[in-house]
């Protein structure tokens, strides 16, 4: 195992948490808990942790990309960043690429289940964050919204932006952007509606709109998927009351008067490319011209909605809500269990099941595992209920039987007060010597005695630093029954908190705070669940 020391000092000193302190203990924890006798050291001195632009970080940030680390250790968290957005992505790069971390004041261990389960704490919180950040940006969006302004992006067809300068109430002068109609561009949007209620098909309009040399913008070709979201824009349509209870009936915010006018849409897609939930999106009346007509545009929709539901559903893999993503196993070959698409329910319309298979099962290159599938619906209910029916007073005996066979705190006690009561010996001596220091006038003597003081000043040093790593044993000792509780609170609490959560990803980091490993016998229909306290 390759494991790498980090540690950070904005200014040079010699006390406190200096360089040297932090590689010590570091160093002391990894040989008594990890076995690690070999280290790469990456100091950075004189940096501040308010972002990453530190030149042994970054280099250790290339080691960890190239898979030369196995393990990260620090002294504390705000030696990797005091910027909790900094940190969070450092935390995320060290998972993707399978990078153990390790903060030994704070006893963040993912070495550990109870580290493990941690960071699936903080991933959670820190999801509740981002989801809360989304709900302010979002509450902006709308009130944007609410005027019909262009908020910048790729102009569609059809359409230029053009900058509009306007009073408000107090007379000030404010700017909005809007969208100014090209005629010749609309014609093309007009003929491909029209073609499209012709057709009834994309391709073939995809095909005509290229035979005739018809381009789009930005003089390509219109593709299929340019057709698709442009035939169901509602950019395009004429507002109606008609067309607003149509959008609402999607899940759509919809906002404005009906007026003839075109909507324009926002938070459709979550970075640029993955597509939100429609009742995510914020339909706005705009301020530029709407072209088709309700009843036309809406008979489009039918047909795009007529055409997507004849697709038959394939195998393959997908985005579906399984909860046990990345932590159920294989019992006969312990590969890991992927998600694929199954059949058509054939009593609920519009409903498919999905199945949890044995990834052996798709590789070309090993024998192929004969474990049965499982559907995704029913082994996900029944770790939940597993979960559920775990016994708590069991797990609490496990873990107070665990910590009191790892830790000694009173052996702990003892010897922070041993130390203390040295350091104390060794620097009352050291006064008894300068006192002497100033009676002699013999140079030989004040030689001997500048040479003691200069011994017990070492030894004081050397426990100092032992004082540390004992009260960091300590501290971590304690961090353990802390964590310990979390731990069990985790379990009381997820009866009440896992049924409240609308995220899938959110359900999974919450899961993965109390089980670590989920093993399927679908021969035998056995279902085995390791619990973070639980050893394979």
């Amino acid at each position: 195992m390759i494991a790498a020391i980090y540690s950070r000092k904005s200014i040079f000193t010699g006390k406190g948490d200096s360089i040297e302190n932090q590689i010590i203990l570091c160093k002391d924890y990894a040989k008594k808990y990890l076995l690690i006798d070999e280290f790469i050291i990456y100091e950075d001195e004189g940096y501040s942790g308010r972002n990453t632009n530190r030149p042994k970080f970054q280099e250790l940030i290339m080691k960890i990309k190239s898979k030369q680390i196995n393990v990260l250790i620090c002294y504390r968290l705000d030696r990797i960043s005091r910027n909790v957005a900094d940190f969070s992505s450092t935390l995320e790069l060290l998972q993707n690429n399978s990078v153990d971390f390790i903060s030994i004041k704070e006893q963040f261990d993912t070495t550990t289940p109870m580290g493990r389960a941690m960071v699936y704490i903080s991933s959670v919180f820190a999801q509740l964050e981002r989801e809360t950040t989304a709900e302010r940006v979002k509450d902006n969006m709308l009130q944007l919204a609410k005027t019909g302004r262009w908020l910048g992006g790729q102009e569609p067809l059809g359409y230029l932006s053009e900058r509009i300068t306007y009073f408000d109430e107090e007379l000030k002068e404010r700017y909005l952007m809007k969208l100014t109609p090209i005629n010749k561009e609309l014609t093309v949007v007009s003929l491909i509606f029209n073609k499209y209620l012709e057709f009834h098909s994309i391709n073939q309009v995809a095909k005509y709109l290229m035979l005739a040399g018809i381009k789009g913008k930005n003089g390509g070709d219109l593709a299929t998927t340019q057709i698709r979201r442009l035939l169901s824009n509602p950019l395009y349509v004429k507002a109606s009351d008609q067309i607003e209870k149509y959008l609402k009936t999607l899940g759509i915010s919809v906002f404005g008067k009906p007026n003839g006018e075109g909507y324009l849409t926002y938070n459709k897609t979550k970075n640029i490319t993955k597509d939100r939930d429609r009742t995510e999106w914020i339909a706005a009346i705009g301020k530029h011209p709407g072209i088709i007509e309700a009843d036309r545009w809406l008979e489009v929709q039918k047909i795009l909605s007529s055409n997507k539901n004849k697709k038959l559903p394939r195998l393959g893999t997908g985005d579906t809500k399984a909860l046990l993503t990345g932590i159920l196993k294989c019992s006969k070959c312990n590969s890991n269990m992927i998600i694929k698409q199954g059949h058509q329910s054939r009593t609920k319309e519009n409903l498919r099941y999905d199945y949890y298979v044995c990834s052996s099962k798709e590789s070309p290159y090993s024998d192929k595992c004969t474990n049965k599938n499982i559907r995704v619906d029913k082994l996900d209910h029944l770790v939940i209920n597993e979960i559920k029916a775990y016994n708590k007073d069991l797990l609490i005996n496990e873990l107070t039987e665990t910590i009191r066979n790892e830790v000694n705190d009173t052996d702990l006690k003892n010897r922070i007060d041993v130390i203390n009561e040295l350091v104390l010996e060794k620097e009352m001596s050291i006064n008894n010597l300068v006192k002497q220091l100033s009676l002699n006038v013999n140079q030989q003597l004040s030689k001997y005695i500048f040479s003691e003081i200069e011994n017990l000043n070492n030894e004081i040093s050397n426990l100092k630093i032992e004082l540390e790593t004992t009260e960091t044993s300590a501290l971590i000792n304690n961090k353990k029954i802390d964590n310990t509780d979390i731990i069990l609170n985790c379990f009381t609490g997820f009866n009440e908190e896992f049924h409240r959560i609308y995220s899938i990803r959110l359900k999974r980091n919450l899961l993965k705070t109390v089980i670590s490993k989920v093993f399927w016998d679908g021969e035998n229909n056995i279902l085995k669940i390791l619990f973070i306290n639980d050893k394979e």
